[in-house]
């Protein structure tokens, strides 16, 4: 803890103590399971926005991202970049969607469009992976942040930062969530925009960047490279990775879910669309300035971004970028703490052990699982160790469950004909397609297997389809899926933020091709 001043340790405490007392002054009044989980259904535009990249940006960015930043280059902001195009359309399309049906959870939808066996199959599927792949990164690359500045080891890095998030998660709910991250949010801007500006300031300006590491300001990378061809980014895999992510995932989609209105929503998405374009200048040019000023000493590209921190930071910044870091971490880690739980108890609990419990039982449930859960992940986090780049433990393992939710998701919403036999067949296919493909298609790039995956899950999901017998039930819930969305009114604004996210989008690809 050396580099730490008297002045350092207050912003830290106070960072801290900020952050436990606004969780927990905003969440006094919940009174039902719609308060604890989907605050009320009275979020704000500019709240769901800024929720949305505080829940986003964890340390798997400022230290998997930077990192991979380093070995690839800038062309790792496609996920950025992408995502911000995918944002559009999911507010343009996916919002009204789901909205219309009143939903708690994305497998409540899927019961609701086709039968309580889909719900199951994905309620299972999205808390494995949040234990296992999302909470573990982010509990596991935090304490490996807090270990390379401050000499924490990581075991207590990861306790320390469980204990802090978990506390306000599990009394207050998503409510307590969303208004810590508008502070957290604010907190990981900043700090990211420091650490850029001074690295910058460190090697000469842009100019001089841009001479340094010339080669890794590519945007497209040729077909055959091992992670990132251009293919699977522009027309394949990152689309199938973006659409679920964006447009099917509870982590993210429950503050669209709690907005006040479509409308709300809708300029929340497109908000947080916005700001995605912005991020790889305050997370992925860090990395690569690290690079530029200490290759020779970086045992682990993850160790980029933390590195730049400890080298560059004068002594009373140290705290303020260390407080950036914790918001990173607590942002993510709290919302998916919160969307576990939620999962847990709604499309398990409440449907499978306890049905018909009251709403102050299941408030109950929801706290005590988000303690549950936490513990499984930060047990299971120091075993990412043997992970090279925790950025792409992540991508890899998303992609087993990925394409076949997401081929479900797209059949649901926007094709009628979809059958709950063909979403059933799909997501229980979905493991033995992708566990396959890895043999098939070992050494090609995960993003090249996601599409492939997709394409073969979405034939199934055709076929499936087209030989199944409706019947009178299946024929009412498609109905009602189409007839439930209203057509949202015309809104020149939206209109135009969405269409200059797409535009600027294509800019930023031509100026770094």
């Amino acid at each position: 803890m050396e580099h730490l001043t008297g002045l350092d340790l207050t912003v830290v405490v106070a960072y801290f103590a900020a952050i436990v007392l606004i969780g927990i002054l905003v969440s006094r009044r919940e009174r039902s399971a719609s308060d604890y989980f989907l605050a009320g259904r009275a979020l704000p535009w500019w709240l769901i926005g800024i929720s949305l990249i505080a829940s986003n940006i964890s340390t798997e960015h400022f230290v998997g991202m930077a990192g991979s930043g380093v070995t690839f280059g800038l062309a790792i902001a496609s996920y950025e970049w992408m995502a911000a195009v995918t944002l559009v359309i999911v507010a343009r399309w996916f919002v009204p969607r789901l909205l219309a049906h009143n939903v708690t959870t994305m497998p409540e939808y899927l019961e609701r469009r086709f039968d309580i066996r889909s719900r199951g199959l994905l309620a299972g599927y999205m808390l494995l992976a949040y234990v296992f792949v999302a909470m573990a990164t982010v509990l596991y690359s935090g304490g490996l942040a807090l270990q390379t500045i401050f000499g924490l080891p990581l075991g207590w890095g990861i306790v320390i930062l469980a204990a802090t998030a978990g506390a306000y998660t599990a009394y207050g709910g998503l409510k307590a969530v969303v208004w810590t991250d508008l502070l957290q949010g604010i907190a990981l801007l900043g700090g990211g925009a420091l650490a850029t500006f001074l690295g910058l300031r460190a090697v000469g300006g842009w100019g001089a960047f841009r001479e340094q590491a010339a080669d890794k300001l590519h945007m497209v990378l040729p077909l055959d490279h091992p992670e990132l061809p251009w293919f699977a980014v522009f027309f394949g895999g990152l689309w199938i990775a973006n659409l679920f992510y964006w447009g099917c995932n509870q982590f993210i989609t429950q503050r669209v879910l709690g907005a006040r209105d479509v409308r709300q929503a809708r300029y929340g998405v497109v908000l947080a669309a916005w700001l995605k374009l912005a991020l790889p200048f305050v997370i992925v040019v860090p990395g690569i300035i690290a690079w530029t000023l200490y290759g020779a000493e970086l045992e682990r590209p993850d160790q980029a971004y933390p590195m730049l921190i400890a080298r560059l930071l004068p002594s009373g910044l140290t705290g303020l970028v260390f407080a950036a870091l914790i918001a990173a971490i607590m942002s993510s880690l709290d919302s998916m703490l919160n969307s576990t739980a939620t999962i847990f108890t709604m499309d398990l609990y409440r449907v499978w052990i306890r049905p018909g419990s009251p709403d102050r039982h299941l408030m109950t449930v929801g706290r005590w699982s988000t303690v549950a859960f936490l513990v499984l992940a930060a047990a299971w986090a120091p075993f990412l160790l043997r992970f090279d780049r925790v950025f792409s433990y992540i991508q890899e393992f998303w992609g087993l469950i990925t394409p076949g939710v997401a081929v479900v998701f797209l059949g649901g919403l926007f094709w009628r004909r979809t059958s709950a036999a063909a979403a059933v067949t799909v997501l229980a296919a979905t493991l033995p397609v992708t566990l396959a493909l890895k043999g098939v298609m070992a050494g090609s790039a995960f993003l090249n297997q996601m599409w492939v995956a997709g394409l073969i899950l979405a034939a199934m999901l055709v076929a499936v389809s087209l030989r199944s017998a409706v019947g009178a039930v299946g024929a009412v819930r498609a109905r009602e899926a189409v007839e439930a969305v209203e057509r949202p009114a015309p809104d020149r604004v939206f209109d135009v933020l969405s269409f200059g996210v797409i535009a600027a989008a294509i800019a930023l690809y031509a100026i770094f091709f």
